[in-house]
């Protein structure tokens, strides 16, 4: 075959340079053009690309050069999330320097980007480690701090002992580190937050409008922010003027409280646990734990008496004030009145510790059950008993009634609480973004001059990987005068978390190299929202809540007009290989750098395509891979064989056509319309590929003689896959005697009037089995086509003397009777 691995080479070489010294995919803006902004999530540069980024930006690569196709003036940029603990960890163990390593790794996932022949703008192209970059980090901080939003306190946080930082709770995953995967403590330290609580409303509310993100990622934001109407209730610590006050959604419950239970970090708790040693090494054991081990429906929960009684505000009985691991000081009120009769986590603590219960929902199938009897809790609805006046009303309509009695009595008030809580931004590590702020023992805490940004990380900084940030021993990034009396002062030696790095990189794109500000305000008007983000479903949470949080900020301050970042979103499956996740540790992994080598990024990209639906997990098939290069080859050899150069391209009126000229055509025209229907609703690539196919198969079939209708049948077929297979595409293209880029020629229109079909092939069956296939004018009614097909001897020798029971018609495709 002609289409050979030195072909691949070759082609793909000339091409890549091609866009390159053309500047194909250099994009400005341009207000008479309507724009198009499609974004990949940036990768983190660890080194050479692997099967997951291949998949990810090949998806973003197509959309990217299809919308190019159709007119639209296409931004698709490129650039790198590149601080973070991974620098930090290759530097200790390769006695390197973070930044070396980093740019190292960015080289190499820049020349595989470009050997994959995605059409990035890489005028664009930045790293977040640059500190022309972290420069506007600093920038965003300073004005967040100046509208309240940026803050320092002491709290208990979230600590891993490995990466010897700090972690969000968004960042600790089933009690482990979101990076390494090690178990999370508790530590109390001074950290720097982000009051991303201000706008935890409008960030519930706007998830209706993201009408085209997935579901589930909406779903999980919504469960994250976690908005909960309910009730606070006062309960009196008996013997003391102390009053602990509890968030229930369930107040209905509230006569069958038969216990109060703290967390370990709570004041009370804490205050009585310097009375007792027992109190004491049960919070610092419980504080050592993370807050999801904690929280996790199938731990063992644990707890200690705390000595105290409170007194339940509705009925005045004396009940016991524990203290409990599964109760997080960050949730509520960081106390909780425990109801066993009816909450589970309440239910298995108390027969642990042998606590009192009581019924007050009534179980309608089990009526007057005793709590001794009970095997779990009950949570489902039902009447109140043991409730006071408020016995035999149903428990939904005694969750307002017992609020308002509350209420009036000053026993408790009907509130909101959320989940979602300030988010965590300091970390203790050197490869980050130095925060902007210097204490002055004379003046506080005082942020930078914006004249004096960025704070440059120091060069030369020893990094051990122990506890504290390496910055805190590098006296001449540390040591520094005052900005606002001169005196000797000391700058903040925590970083910041790279999340804040890839919260309102989109935006930079718009104006990437920027030295005056973040980025332009006309710029980002007319480049932004992103029109389709793409990337992994594990950003739900982080990184997309925190992009929504930044861009909420920066309409509010004036920087922009819009308050959502991203219009459409398409979370990409993963890549499989013997049924699992390909990874280093499992062994399954497949070196794309291998693939190109054999077989060319075409065929790579074609397959990966193919394989599966974008949204789905794609398992790794050779077989697959192989079929993919076969079929670029019959391309390759359909142009080289049956086209014919000095034809021309246009088809002759359909009216002139022959049977098969008007099959043919039929094809062509079906294939981009399928194709573009495949791109337009959903991105679905692999039905789009095999619309090719069918194309493919017609051509070969044709057995006619007019060569100009031939030409533009194999042409369609390679502007088809022009946004899939680029480079073969380019090189056919100029074959076939195009003058410029393919990736600049207008997407192929279909006619409608080609697609209508002087004639269709009928199938006929009878009680399912197919008896005969008809040759008939399309678009025959019912009538005609019992007619026509049930004297024919093909199916009058089964329905002879039997009754029809249906003549069922699918209209130009299948006749279907039952006898």
């Amino acid at each position: 075959m002609p289409y050979t691995t030195n072909d691949i080479k070759s082609i793909e070489a000339k091409w890549q340079k091609y866009w390159e010294d053309n500047k194909t995919f250099q994009v400005k803006v341009d207000p008479a053009q309507k724009k198009y902004y499609v974004l990949e999530m940036f990768p983190y540069p660890s080194g050479k690309i692997h099967m997951g980024h291949v998949r990810n930006y090949t998806i973003g690569d197509v959309i990217a050069r299809y919308k190019a196709m159709r007119g639209f003036n296409v931004l698709h940029p490129i650039g790198y999330d590149a601080f973070g603990q991974p620098a930090e960890n290759a530097a200790i163990k390769n006695k390197v320097d973070p930044a070396d390593w980093t740019y190292r790794c960015i080289d190499l996932m820049h020349n595989d980007f470009k050997r994959m022949g995605f059409s990035y703008d890489f005028s664009r192209e930045f790293s977040t480690c640059d500190a022309e970059y972290y420069k506007w980090n600093q920038w965003i901080f300073l004005k967040m701090a100046e509208k309240g939003l940026a803050y320092k306190k002491a709290s208990p946080v979230n600590w891993c002992p490995s990466c010897a930082t700090t972690l969000a709770n968004e960042e600790v995953i089933e009690g482990a580190c979101w990076r390494c995967k090690t178990l999370v403590m508790q530590k109390d330290l001074e950290q720097w937050y982000l009051k991303i609580t201000h706008y935890s409303d409008v960030l519930l509310e706007d998830l209706r409008k993201l009408d085209h993100w997935p579901s589930r990622v909406r779903a999980m934001q919504e469960n994250w922010i976690g908005k909960s109407f309910g009730t606070e209730i006062y309960f009196k610590v008996k013997d003391s003027d102390q009053t602990i006050k509890v968030f229930t959604t369930r107040p209905d419950t509230i006569f069958g409280a038969t216990y109060v239970v703290l967390a370990p970090e709570h004041p009370l708790a804490q205050q009585q646990a310097e009375k007792v040693s027992e109190l004491w090494e049960f919070n610092i054991k419980s504080g050592n734990k993370s807050k999801s081990m904690r929280m996790s429906g199938d731990q063992r929960k644990e707890g200690v008496f705390s000595g105290l009684t409170a007194i339940n505000p509705v009925n005045g009985r004396e009940i016991p004030v524990w203290i409990g691991d599964y109760v997080l000081m960050e949730y509520g009120t960081g106390a909780i009145m425990a109801v066993p009769t009816h909450d589970q986590r309440d239910f298995l603590f108390a027969r642990e510790h042998k606590l009192p219960m009581i019924v007050v929902i009534e179980d309608p199938k089990n009526p007057g059950i005793k709590p001794e009897a009970m095997k779990e809790a009950y949570v489902d609805e039902g009447k109140l008993v043991n409730s006071g006046n408020f016995n035999g009303i149903a428990n939904e309509e005694a969750k307002k009634k017992i609020s308002d009695w509350m209420a009036e009595n000053q026993t408790g008030k009907i509130t909101v609480q959320w989940r979602l809580r300030d988010w965590l931004i300091s970390r203790q590590r050197y490869w980050g973004t130095p925060i902007p702020m210097i204490y002055c023992d004379k003046c506080g805490i005082v942020p930078v001059p914006e004249k004096d940004l960025p704070v440059v990380l120091p060069k030369n900084v020893h990094i051990t990987g122990e506890g504290g940030s390496p910055l805190a021993k590098c006296a001449e990034f540390v040591d520094v005068p005052c900005p606002k009396c001169n005196g000797k002062a000391r700058r903040e030696t925590d970083t910041m978390a790279t999340f804040f790095d890839s919260s309102w990189y989109f935006l930079r794109f718009c104006s990437a190299h920027n030295d005056k500000e973040a980025f332009n305000k006309e710029d980002a008007k007319y480049w932004m929202t992103v029109d389709q983000y793409i990337g992994g479903i594990e950003h739900a949470i982080l990184h997309l809540l925190y992009s929504r949080f930044f861009t909420k900020f920066f309409n509010d301050i004036g920087l922009i007009s819009f308050d959502e970042p991203f219009a459409r979103l398409l979370t990409q499956g993963m890549v499989l290989k013997d049924g699992d996740v390909m990874s280093k540790s499992r062994g399954n992994t497949v070196d794309p750098d291998e693939v190109l080598k054999e077989y060319g990024a075409d065929t790579l990209r074609l397959f990966i395509l193919f394989a599966a639906p974008p949204e789905d997990q794609l398992e790794w098939n050779s077989d697959g891979l192989e079929g993919a290069w076969k079929f670029l080859n019959r391309i390759y050899n359909m142009v080289d064989n049956r086209f014919n150069a000095g034809a021309g391209g246009k088809p002759v009126s359909a009216g002139n056509l022959e049977k098969d000229d008007k099959a043919l055509e039929f094809e062509r025209n079906k294939a981009i319309k399928n194709v573009t229907q495949s791109f337009e609703e959903g991105f679905k690539f692999n039905t789009a590929i095999s619309s090719v196919m069918i194309l493919a198969n017609a051509v070969d079939k044709y057995k006619g003689t007019n060569a100009p209708l031939l030409n533009s049948a194999i042409e369609t077929a390679v502007m088809l896959l022009a946004p899939i297979t680029p480079h073969v595409s380019e090189e056919l293209a100029a074959k076939m005697g195009h003058q410029q880029s393919i990736a600049k020629v207008a997407w192929p229109s279909y006619s409608e009037e080609a697609l209508k079909q002087d004639t269709v092939t009928i199938v006929a069956q009878i009680n399912g089995k197919v008896r005969g296939q008809f040759e008939v004018a399309a678009n025959l009614s019912e009538a005609e086509l019992r007619a026509l097909i049930l004297p024919d001897e093909r199916v009058r020798v089964y329905i002879e003397g039997k009754e029809i029971k249906k003549f069922i018609v699918v209209p130009n495709k299948l006749v279907s009777i039952v006898v």
